[in-house]
């Protein structure tokens, strides 16, 4: 058997105790007592190393039962892997983190996905006659010189909200995604609460194929309003297109290219297009803003002519402090009432088929200031000037927004704005519009 020092110290122990005094002389005594002080340094030396070795140190016996978490778990132990649990995937097949933001991995494959959107009411009470078909602002068919009934009018909805449904996978040419969203709002009394599609696309390598904004929006810069629709005076349209877009993260330079769906999305007389509205798009981003010029053309039909009709546009954005964000858009469209938001369009004569193009003119301004992560407040105006001869169509249309929203916690937005707008025909009329709006908004990411 081989030789321990803690038995042979215990044995050592034992023996002594029980012999008497007399059986053993002095020396005889002091050499076992030598002795058995190296076997108990040699144990603690042996403990020691045996603590050290162990990968949960044993709890103290003062530990109670049920333990406070911060007793627990210290910094280093959240998140950190069980390694007593096997992972179910390794090397190649391992599951890798969300590609998505609040997303989750498909299990067994690469695809991340993510389910969005928000539930949203609004409130809207309008103080002179209310503008029709729409519940939001649609300065161009505000009512002219107090026509259109009674002065007040209170309305309720949540057709704004929305449900959207997004997907990444890695490919050796970088992510493939799509995103498909929906929300209840078509416009028009007769299609109240109807589900409506917003987007449905995929991107892969700088390209998009499917629905979306025109390449020819500059939606970054639209500043922020309650009212769903916005301020006069901006490209608003969403078509199904096909573009590419290259440029240098580097310097902050892209260029787009892109076909869009050439009908009108307004319902107009046009039909037949024979080509896709065509736009380019430059894009400059730098560290206090951006800076971007769009281009377009497009064509409308009747059964006698075919006219092509062009568009610039230019947006801005300037951050002058980490509180106050300024934004500008300029656009000049010839006849797409669609791509110019409040513009008259063009017309097609009945018994000719000759056509005619409004030359529109819209400009865009909106600052917003940011009090806190809580409270933000934002200002903006829209304006849109018309070239037309017809006298009922609008000679000027402006809307100016004031709002302040608060979100008391992350996700939650309760807002409320005023907006004031007027009229102005190529006849002399005038129609005043003068609202509050009111909004509660919880989203999911």
């Amino acid at each position: 058997m081989p030789h321990h020092p803690v038995l042979t110290a215990l044995a050592l122990a034992l023996g002594l105790s029980g012999l008497p005094a007399h059986a053993q002389s002095d020396a005889e005594l002091r050499t076992e007592l030598r002795q058995l002080r190296a076997d108990l340094q040699q144990m603690h030396a042996e403990l020691a190393a045996l603590k050290a070795d162990r990968t949960v140190a044993p709890a103290p016996l003062a530990m109670p039962l049920v333990a406070p978490a911060a007793a627990l778990f210290t910094a280093q132990d959240i998140g950190a892997p069980d390694p007593r649990i096997k992972p179910r995937y390794t090397g190649e097949d391992a599951v890798p983190e969300s590609a998505i933001p609040g997303g989750m991995v498909v299990p067994g494959t690469q695809t991340s996905i993510h389910l969005y959107g928000y539930a949203e009411t609004d409130a809207v009470h309008d103080w002179r006659q209310s503008s029709s078909p729409d519940i939001f602002t649609d300065l161009a068919y505000q009512p002219l010189n107090g026509a259109g009934g009674p002065r007040g009018r209170t309305q309720f909805t949540s057709e704004t909200s929305r449900i959207g449904f997004a997907s990444s996978t890695p490919t050796a040419a970088g992510p493939f995604r799509t995103t498909v969203e929906a929300d209840f709002y078509s416009y028009g009394a007769d299609n109240r609460k109807l589900i409506r599609l917003r987007h449905a696309y995929g991107e892969y390598g700088g390209w998009l194929i499917g629905q979306t904004w025109s390449t020819f929006m500059d939606v970054d810069n639209l500043p922020e309003t309650i009212d769903f629709n916005g301020p006069v005076g901006a490209p608003f349209s969403r078509r199904t297109q096909a573009r590419y877009a290259f440029g240098d993260a580097k310097t902050g330079v892209r260029v787009t290219l892109a076909v869009e769906e050439p009908a009108d999305q307004a319902g107009g007389p046009s039909a037949n297009e024979r080509l896709p509205q065509l736009v380019a798009r430059f894009d400059h981003t730098f560290a206090r803003g951006s800076l971007n010029l769009r281009l377009l053309t497009h064509e409308k039909r009747s059964p006698a002519e075919t006219r092509r009709g062009y568009g610039i546009a230019l947006g801005a954005s300037y951050k002058a402090s980490a509180q106050d964000l300024f934004t500008a858009q300029f656009t000049r469209v010839d006849g797409d009432i669609d791509q110019l938001y409040g513009s008259n369009g063009y017309a097609i004569a009945t018994d000719t088929g000759a056509i005619t193009f409004d030359r529109n003119l819209g400009l865009v301004l909106g600052y917003a200031h940011f009090f806190n992560d809580k409270l933000r407040a934002n200002a903006s105006f829209g304006y849109n000037h018309g070239k037309s001869a017809q006298a009922a169509n609008n000679r000027a249309l402006q809307e100016t927004f004031f709002n302040l929203i608060y979100s008391p916690i992350k996700n939650i937005d309760l807002g409320g704005e005023w907006v004031y707008g007027e009229r102005k025909t190529f006849d002399g009329q005038t129609g005043t519009l003068s609202r509050l709006g009111l909004m509660a908004r919880y989203s999911f990411y």
